[in-house]
């Protein structure tokens, strides 16, 4: 058996694999594949109508809020939350927690004024609390990243902003894994290939009263209100990724809903920095317990920076096992183990067996 833990595009879930599979040829009686619908027709708009309505019932969605299926992943939102929102006072705040806010922050500064409300840090390894916060009263949005996949950084609050400033938050590693209230939020995304499909589509979660104000310089395909008009067909859109992510919404409905995951997620990860923790050493996590992901657990092995040929070996004999794409992300080095939904208890305490084992036969 394979274990993939990647941390994205990531794993999805084996019965909604097996239902792909069963209707790859004919989809839902039409007899041809959903990767040849017209995204015109009335069989592919109940496709993905389905998938609307699936994902505003698992996260009790009010009316004000709109959801847009846009394509360019989490990069093509950092440009396009600017172009949306950023023009309202030309400033924007950023909370820079780790490699994807960062990259967010940079480039936001090609069409704004950024303001760091945290120091700059070399490594992440934590979240400074709100009260610690240096905010532009200006501020157009305040933008942050809820679970850093590079980092292993996770918030375990939502920010409250004073006077009424839209919160903005990237949620593509972690989307549907906990339950969280959308009215703390003017607006907030997912790249598909985490938790929820196939890379090639982007959720856009949007207060409607923040669609209008994008700058004139938008590009259409960025721009929230053409992509609202058009129900998320102003242009062909990834049909084969939103009819895969629609079956994925109808399986979390049937496992118990976000709720359920949420549970899930929080067994897994303790799991895996329970081996960590109670290893003396020979594992190590940099993050401050506080904030550390239940999504991407990185950790070292033999010390705090890691032994190469340790790291190698572990890699080596978890591939053996079916155990896959553990490696660290190239930037940090060391190992990730990724625990989307997807990943189920037992799996990750196949990993776990496997960690216990090696720091017995590798004592240093």
């Amino acid at each position: 058996m394979v274990i993939n833990f990647a941390a994205g595009p990531a794993k999805l879930p084996e019965e909604v694999l097996k239902e792909v599979q069963a209707n790859l040829i004919n989809c839902n009686g039409t007899g041809i594949s959903v990767m040849e619908m017209s995204h015109r027709s009335a069989n592919y708009a109940a496709i993905q109508e389905a998938a609307l309505n699936d994902l505003r019932d698992i996260l009790n969605l009010p009316a004000n809020y709109k959801i847009l299926f846009m394509q360019g992943g989490g990069t093509g939102q950092f440009a396009a939350v600017c172009f949306n929102l950023l023009g309202r006072t030309g400033v924007a705040d950023y909370v820079v927690t780790g490699s994807w806010s960062a990259k967010a922050a940079k480039e936001a500064e090609q069409y704004g004024k950024v303001n760091l409300v945290i120091p700059k840090e070399k490594k992440f390894t934590t979240i400074p609390t709100e009260e610690t916060w240096k905010l532009d009263p200006n501020a157009s949005y305040l933008y942050y990243c809820d679970n850093e996949t590079v980092d292993g950084v996770e918030f375990d609050f939502v920010p409250e902003i004073p006077n009424g400033v839209p919160v903005v938050c990237d949620m593509s590693s972690n989307f549907l894994s906990r339950p969280f209230d959308i009215t703390k939020f003017g607006l907030i995304f997912a790249g598909a290939q985490k938790n929820i499909g196939p890379a090639g589509v982007t959720v856009v979660i949007v207060r409607e009263d923040l669609i209008g104000h994008h700058t004139k310089e938008t590009p259409s395909i960025l721009n929230f209100a053409q992509m609202d008009k058009n129900a998320s067909l102003l242009n062909t859109p990834p049909t084969f990724c939103i009819y895969v992510m629609g079956l994925v919404f109808k399986w979390i409905k049937r496992n118990g809903g976000v709720a359920s995951m949420a549970k899930a997620s929080a067994i897994k990860s303790r799991l895996i920095y329970d081996v960590i923790d109670k290893s003396n050493g020979f594992y190590s996590c940099p993050v401050e317990k506080r904030v550390r992901s239940r999504m991407n657990v990185p950790f070292r092995i033999g010390s705090s920076v890691g032994v190469d040929a340790l790291e190698k070996d572990f890699l080596a004999q978890a591939e053996s096992q079916g155990m896959l794409q553990l490696k660290g992300h190239r930037s940090v080095g060391g190992i990730r183990a990724s625990l989307y939904n997807a990943i189920t208890v037992v799996e990750t305490e196949q990993l776990a067996k496997l960690m216990t084992e090696f720091a017995l036969n590798n004592k240093i």
